[in-house]
């Protein structure tokens, strides 16, 4: 029996088939960490007890705010929107992987050969565990994470990965977004100078001279990106396990807010993966 402020919940049945579940999302809601352009998120109460008698909250969010997986469309034009997914895309097994990373350092297919080694398999969910899940805060999280490169999409692509999730700001290197100076950026100038004292003097247009490449190489190739991914990771990087990450049925959606759970069964009496060691 699991008691939350003053209701009784059965512990069997909240979990009679003895499964295990891993919160791996952010908290979402007002005042979360947002991308350096997007307005906060708002929540307005229209009905409260006072005042109905029940409580009724209103949203104005961005859908790419705190742990959120992106359709296609979100960048590719004329590829699937959220609600044109096939559902066995938001569900399915795979492992989680220590990629630890510092300040702008690139995730790369060599990283992620050496991470994985055999371990991978075809159709795989692959989340990502670069550490600055524990960073996630309104302040240098989004411009100073670490990022993947076009060599990481490739060696997905080769993989046959079907969905990739990391604890990073998005499915590129910061500097490979309007963060940097792509399309609609720099969001942030002073970067540049910052960048290329931290490069030895390397111009950031030079190394990223491409717009969010990997975002179009892995949407072209049918692989979703879930991005700031969260909570519980620690305890299940290193492991196998089933994923599921169902979003809303959002007619032409471009992303969505999940919550997205690792499943572990100890007792394999299920045939869901039971979280060892990979």
């Amino acid at each position: 029996m699991v008691t939350i402020r003053g209701v009784e919940f059965e512990s069997n049945l909240d979990n009679a088939m003895g499964l295990d579940f891993y919160n791996l999302s952010h908290r979402w809601g007002f005042q979360c960490p947002n991308w350096p352009y997007f307005q906060d998120v708002k929540i307005e109460r229209i009905h409260y007890m006072a005042k109905s008698g029940v409580l009724s909250q209103r949203i104005t969010t961005s859908m790419h705010s705190t742990t959120h997986i992106d359709a296609p469309a979100h960048v590719v034009p004329g590829t699937p929107f959220i609600d044109e997914v096939p559902l066995p895309h938001f569900f399915g097994s795979g492992i989680v992987v220590a990629m630890p990373k510092e300040k702008w350092e690139p995730i790369t297919g060599d990283d992620l050969e050496a991470a994985c080694g055999g371990a991978i398999r075809p159709h795989d969910v692959l989340i990502l565990n670069t550490g600055w899940h524990k960073v996630y805060e309104d302040g240098d999280y989004f411009a100073y994470c670490p990022g993947l490169v076009p060599s990481a999409a490739e060696w997905m692509i080769e993989k046959k990965v079907k969905v990739v999730g990391h604890d990073t700001q998005a499915n590129d290197h910061p500097l490979a977004t309007a963060i940097g100076p792509q399309r609609n950026g720099p969001l942030l100038p002073h970067l540049a100078d910052e960048y290329r004292e931290w490069s030895g003097g390397r111009d950031w247009k030079d190394d990223f001279p491409d717009w969010e490449p990997v975002h179009n190489l892995l949407f072209k190739a049918g692989i979703l990106g879930i991005e700031n991914v969260g909570g519980d990771l620690d305890a299940v990087t290193g492991k196998r396990c089933t994923f599921a990450f169902f979003p809303w049925n959002w007619d032409r959606g471009d992303g969505c807010i999940i919550r997205l759970v690792a499943i572990t069964d100890p007792a394999g009496t299920y045939r869901i993966e039971p979280g060892e060691a990979f």
